[in-house]
Order: structure tokens, then sequence, then C-alpha cells
């Protein structure tokens, strides 16, 4: 697949100038997520970037008005992005057993590179969402920065996954807690397995996340 031949819709509420209109966007884009892998969230700063890609810190500006809303830009793409992979997963299964078993291989799978995207390099961008993706919205003005949609496409996708679990079991009462369970869950896990070893059961060379949380859903929703 070639990089035009698909498009991940991003919120424009997101952004001032929409990145992936301009060369330059992407430069931002993509630099922006090897930086904050580099440095961390907290140490990244428009003028690194900047100085990383020769252009003016103002520059970066005129596309995201803080370093919070670049971060909420790359956490909308990436969960846009998976939404993406979870349709193309399931759209030729009539089972819904079958279905939910994708569907949980795309959520907690280890991510790799998609071609399709030639600014994004999406096995970076999956460790950023793993290290810094909650400072989307453990901060003060959640509540407001959700009523602008920001949040609106890993909503979804939590929605999409949570009706899969009610055509195996309609009398489950708690399919949206368990599916967000399930993607934080697995997200801390691999930070765990990253830098705190002793607190998980994660083996190398082994799907032992995947694998846990799998048994984990039917055990929960089993009728």
């Amino acid at each position: 697949m070639k990089d035009l031949q698909i498009h991940i819709n991003v919120s424009p509420e997101t952004y001032l100038k929409d990145p992936n209109a301009s060369e330059l966007g992407r430069m931002i884009v993509s630099n922006s997520i090897e930086l904050i892998d580099e440095l961390g969230f907290e140490a990244f700063t428009f003028k690194k970037l900047g100085n990383k890609i020769g252009s003016p810190e103002s520059s970066i500006y005129r596309y995201f008005e803080s370093k919070h809303m670049l971060l909420i830009y790359l956490t909308y793409w990436y969960w846009s992005w998976t939404e993406y992979k979870l349709v193309f997963a399931i759209a030729n299964l009539e089972s819904p057993k079958e279905k939910l078993i994708k569907a949980i291989k795309v959520l907690i799978e280890s991510v790799k590179e998609d071609g399709s995207f030639s600014h994004i390099n999406e096995i970076l961008l999956d460790r950023v969402i793993i290290n810094e993706g909650v400072k989307t919205y453990h901060i003060k003005e959640v509540d407001e920065e959700n009523a602008k949609g920001y949040f609106k496409i890993y909503k979804r996708v939590v929605q999409r996954i949570s009706t899969i679990v009610l055509e195996i079991n309609p009398n489950f009462e708690f399919p949206h807690m368990l599916i967000s369970t399930i993607i934080e869950g697995a997200q801390q896990q691999k930070y765990y397995a990253e830098h705190l070893p002793a607190l998980t059961d994660v083996k190398q060379g082994q799907d032992t996340i995947l694998k846990f949380y799998s048994q984990l859903v039917f055990k929960v929703i089993a009728k």
C-alpha cells in the first residue's frame, strides 16, 4: 500500500493547521514522535523540535497551539489507526467470538511499522502512547477537552469492541469497563515489562499479555 491510499482522519479540533497537508507539517509530526520517545514528554519542547527539523519554533506554533495539543493529535491519530486496523481485521467474520479474538489481538499485539504512512513510525508512536498517552486526559481540563471531542475516537474503539462483547453475552453488565480495562492494563503491562519487570509475568518471545487478557475476557463474559 502506498502512503496516499489510506488517510487517517484526525479531528480538526486538535490542530490549527492540518500537518498532513504539507511537508513541514509531516516533518513536525514525524520528528515530534522521535523526540518525545527520546526525551520524554516533560523534556520535549517546540524549541528542541525546531532545532531538530531546522525550522523556527514559531513555525510549529502555526500547526499546534501547545505541546499538549500535539500529544492530543498523536493520540487521536494512534486510535484512529487502531480503529482502521480493527475494522479491517473483523470485516469478514461472522462469529462474535472470532471477532472478539481478533479485536483483542489488534489491541494488544506488538505493533509493526505500517508502510502506508511514510511520515509515521508506528513502533515509536506505540511506545510514546504507552509511556505518555495518559497525560492527555490525566489533567485538570479533562472534562472541557472531552466536551471538545478530543477523546472521541478512543471511546469509539472501546464502544466497537464492547458491542462485540454484548453479541456474545447480551446480559453482561460491564462491557465498557472490561474493554477500557483491557486497553489500559495491556499498555501498563508493556510498560512494566520494559521498566518494572517484577510487576509482571511477561516472558520474552511469548505473547504473554495477549494470552492473559484473552483468557480473562472470555472467562469474565462467560454466560
